[in-house]
């Protein structure tokens, strides 16, 4: 049988000011395995509950926020795992689940563990116009790193690969370079042009040093 609960009744808020929510028909159907609550105000006070889902602990529940901070949020929060699973009547060529942020980002966080994508093919598309989007970025402390059959870059404008430390290029079976003009350097020189210049990088040569200085 449904319970009803009053939280706040100063309409003021419980601080007198207003920022605290109060209401007068929030109502909770449970019993010693969980619980359905209308109206629910949280801890903060300052968002209320259109329906909240929850088992007695309030560890293990699901909350649609409709005033507040949060309004508008659906909040989903499991003290074990989260298993979506779909598709079994779809066919393989079906979007079978779709994720889309109409506006905002969409983050992807594991504070304590490792994020794994796994399909027949991943793709990776950065469509955004303008010099500030359409950029895909890959940071990592420590290694990126790569293995595959082929491992094939097309650039339409430039591309640089670059260290302050130590590079290596290996071909077993071959290397092959083509280019109308190619220039190389090395610190066996015992003295080199200053104005040498490699892509926005300016190279600059001594007997026993070679230093590599950005450019604009």
């Amino acid at each position: 049988m449904a319970t009803h609960i009053n939280q706040n009744k100063d309409p003021r808020g419980a601080d007198g000011g207003g920022t605290a929510h109060s209401n007068y028909t929030a109502q909770r159907i449970g019993n010693d395995h969980g619980n359905i609550k209308f109206g629910h105000i949280h801890k903060d006070a300052g968002t209320t509950s259109g329906v909240m889902l929850e088992t007695t602990d309030s560890l293990h529940h699901i909350t649609l926020d409709k005033a507040g901070e949060r309004k508008g949020h659906t909040i989903s929060v499991s003290p074990g795992d989260t298993v979506i699973e779909a598709g079994e009547k779809n066919t393989v060529d079906q979007t079978t689940i779709f994720i889309n942020a109409v506006n905002g980002d969409i983050c992807l966080i594991a504070s304590n563990g490792k994020i794994r994508m796994q399909a027949d093919d991943i793709e990776m598309i950065a469509n955004g116009v303008g010099g500030n989007k359409g950029n895909i970025v890959m940071r990592a402390v420590e290694n990126i790193k790569t293995d595959s059959k082929k491992f094939l870059v097309n650039a339409t404008n430039f591309y640089r690969i670059a260290t302050p430390g130590y590079a290596e290029i290996a071909g077993n079976s071959g290397l092959t370079l083509y280019a109308s003009l190619i220039r190389g350097v090395t610190d066996a020189c015992s003295s080199l042009r200053p104005d040498i210049t490699a892509g926005a990088n300016t190279v600059i040569g001594l007997k026993h040093k070679l230093q590599v200085i950005p450019g604009e």
